[in-house]
């Protein structure tokens, strides 16, 4: 029996899904972990470092793929016992919006970025010989880039710019602060690890003192031996041999107040590169064809404009819980609403 002041909750009532993502310590295999306990009540405008807000997302949908078989004795055979046969677990959705880390999550291949070319550079698919670039100086902070005066110069407003170590042949995961690529043999490109680094903002203002970051590098202040490079966008390619990974947590806030939190450690993506124009807001309804279409195949509509969102189908990697060694996939939390019977 309800008492003053308390009352019996219904079931959510949810508008949006939120999706926030954070870098995976490929070396280390160390995924990032969200405690609900904790940080459940963080500013959805403000995800506890080192999440990353990426926005509202669309057709979220969970899907659990393990199998779970019975364990039999006995003639006549009698179940015993059950057990896990395959644990595996997949989740999708729709990116509303076109960035490098959306692009990143929504292909199953490297990401890369686009180097300003050289001049008379011979083009190639994924951008081709690059402008050189420069050295940053000490003092360096997330949203500033001390510069040589005639450096700076080389910089306009507006521009994108990468920042990360040059490659020296290393092999093994490189990328600041994601691990951007695997190299499986010395290279020989001194801008690779720039390529595929996902340390890159936009530039507010440029003065003989240096450039100003429009957002703040995901990496952190540049360390020694960093340099800046301008690039004029993304691209990422159909194929290759590396799965990129990612920490993964969606929130859905209830009308009340109450939040459910899907927490995956690990997730890679299982397609490549995928997109699927939204169906416009109308009035009219749409054809009988167009609603039994497949989810990636989208309907066409003449006349009218289409909004072309980035799809995210991943696969859920297991992780080992501390508490008690269990293998997990994913851990689902409530936080029901102030006064709500539990």
């Amino acid at each position: 029996m309800a008492t003053a002041g308390t009352y019996w909750a219904a079931a959510p009532v949810v508008r949006r899904v939120r999706a926030y993502f954070a870098p995976v310590n490929r070396a280390a295999q160390t995924p990032v972990l969200f405690d609900a306990s904790e940080q459940g009540e963080f500013n959805l405008d403000s995800p506890p470092a080192p999440w990353i807000s990426l926005g509202w997302i669309r057709n979220f949908v969970r899907k659990p793929l393990g199998k779970m078989v019975p364990v039999v004795t006995g003639i006549p055979a009698t179940v015993l016992e059950q057990t896990w046969e395959l644990l595996d677990a997949q989740v999708s959705f729709h990116f509303q919006s076109w960035t490098k880390l959306t692009m990143a999550l929504s292909t199953g291949s490297q990401h890369m970025n686009l180097l300003t070319a050289a001049s008379s550079a011979t083009p190639t698919a994924d951008g081709g010989s690059a402008v050189p670039a420069v050295m940053i100086q000490t003092g360096a902070t997330a949203t500033f880039l001390p510069l040589a005066a005639a450096d700076a110069a080389t910089f306009i407003a507006g521009q994108m710019v990468a920042v990360d170590v040059d490659y020296s042949g290393q092999t093994g995961y490189v990328g600041t602060p994601v691990s951007g690529a695997y190299v499986k043999s010395a290279l020989t490109d001194v801008n690779y690890v720039r390529r595929v680094t996902f340390n890159v903002a936009r530039i507010a203002s440029v003065t003989s003192a240096g450039l100003t970051l429009a957002e703040a590098l995901p990496g952190g202040a540049p360390t020694i031996g960093m340099k800046a490079q301008a690039l004029v966008g993304f691209v990422d390619r159909e194929g290759g041999s590396f799965f990129p990974e990612w920490s993964g947590m969606f929130v859905l806030e209830g009308s009340q107040g109450e939040r459910i939190f899907y927490h995956y450690p690990r997730l890679q993506p299982v397609v490549g590169t995928v997109e699927k124009p939204l169906v416009p807001t109308t009035d009219v309804p749409l054809p009988i064809e167009d609603k039994i279409k497949p989810l990636l195949v989208a309907p066409k509509y003449q006349g009218s404009l289409e909004r072309i969102a980035l799809t995210a189908l991943c696969r859920a990697m297991p992780i080992t819980d501390p508490l008690d060694g269990e293998l997990v996939l994913c851990y689902r939390s409530f936080l029901p609403a102030t006064n709500a019977l539990i």
